[in-house]
């Protein structure tokens, strides 16, 4: 940046352009400019400019998002778990806060706005001099430059509370390290397992997973034929191993079976991606959902048949966020 509002302190002023770090810093600088604008002004005069700035400053979320399921493991893996525990709790607190004040802006409780954005402020100073005098550097320490380049591919899914995306890092295009120096840091064994996008699991785990979602899959291939439905003792729909092989336009009675059919043929132009309905059956809500698979070229692939029983997710109100399990 041309500019700082924030102490940048001299452990990363020398870090290239793009690196996890660096960009943390970029982001505290925006942080400390949008707090001290909202401070600069009455909400009274001004609160639709007031919600914009709060609006932009909520975007604080992908930053603890990217420390909570990003640097946070990485630290892990080399014991320092401390982090995990201890500031991640500290965001849910300033996330409380950030929920606090959208009810009071709803309500137009401007005193109880202030309040909090106090608390926001005093929170978010604090949190940033811990992080500048011993997050970052110690995670500077721990970490390789491997697992720093590593860290920024998935820095990039997150995203960031930047009006630009960040340099590349390293400067060159990135490419993604190697399959076999990402193995050698993950705390299991990779052989006898399926490499899937992210992550391995073997045979076993696969199954299980599949097994016990609480929802139908059916995959029919691009060819029409279903190879696959997960073996549940809960299906919404009977499915049975006979199917394996068959044409879908078997699978559904006549009267269904245009539906299913006319879903296909949008899929497989192209002109549709997800397809939805929700019918009574046996005194239930069910939710179907049919979603077009497609390969990073565009292909079709198939198609996802997902069902399931809503009937108590609609009853849900309110929130629970406690275990009550006695």
């Amino acid at each position: 940046m041309n500019s700082s509002t924030y102490y940048i302190p001299e452990y990363a002023k020398s870090l290239a352009e793009g690196h996890p770090i660096k960009v943390y810093f970029e982001e505290s600088d925006v942080i400390v400019s949008l707090l001290k604008e909202m401070a600069s002004f009455d909400i009274n005069d001004d609160c639709e400019q007031f919600y914009n700035l709060f609006n932009q400053l909520a975007e604080i979320e992908k930053r603890f998002a990217r420390k909570e399921n990003q640097l946070f493991p990485y630290l892990e893996k080399h014991g320092w778990t401390g982090p995990s525990k201890g500031m991640w709790a500290f965001h849910d607190k300033i996330r409380d806060y950030f929920r606090k004040v959208r009810t009071a802006l709803k309500n137009k409780a401007y005193g109880e706005v202030n309040e909090t954005m106090y608390n926001i402020t005093d929170d978010l100073q604090g949190l940033m001099h811990i992080e500048q005098a011993r997050l970052f550097p110690n995670a500077l320490q721990l970490l390789s430059e491997d697992e720093w380049q590593d860290m920024r591919e998935g820095d990039k899914e997150i995203g960031w509370m930047l009006a630009q995306e960040p340099v590349p890092y390293p400067e060159e295009a990135y490419i993604h390290p190697g399959e076999d120096r990402r193995k050698k840091r993950l705390p299991f064994a990779t052989e006898g397992r399926i490499k899937l996008n992210e992550g391995y699991m073997d045979l076993e785990q696969l199954n299980l997973m599949l097994q016990f979602m609480p929802v139908d899959l059916t995959y029919v291939d691009e060819n029409d034929h279903v190879i696959f439905y997960n073996r549940g003792d809960n299906r919404v729909f009977p499915r049975s191993a006979g199917i394996i092989g068959r044409e879908v336009k078997f699978c559904h009675p006549p009267k269904s079976v245009n539906v299913v059919l006319d879903i296909l043929v949008a899929f497989k132009a192209g002109t549709q991606d997800t397809a939805e309905f929700w019918i009574d059956f046996k005194d239930r809500k069910i939710h179907i959902r049919y979603f077009a698979l497609r390969n990073e070229q565009g292909e079709y692939k198939g198609v996802i048949e997902m069902s399931q029983d809503i009937t108590e997710i609609l009853k849900i109100d309110g929130q629970k966020r406690l275990l009550d399990w006695q």
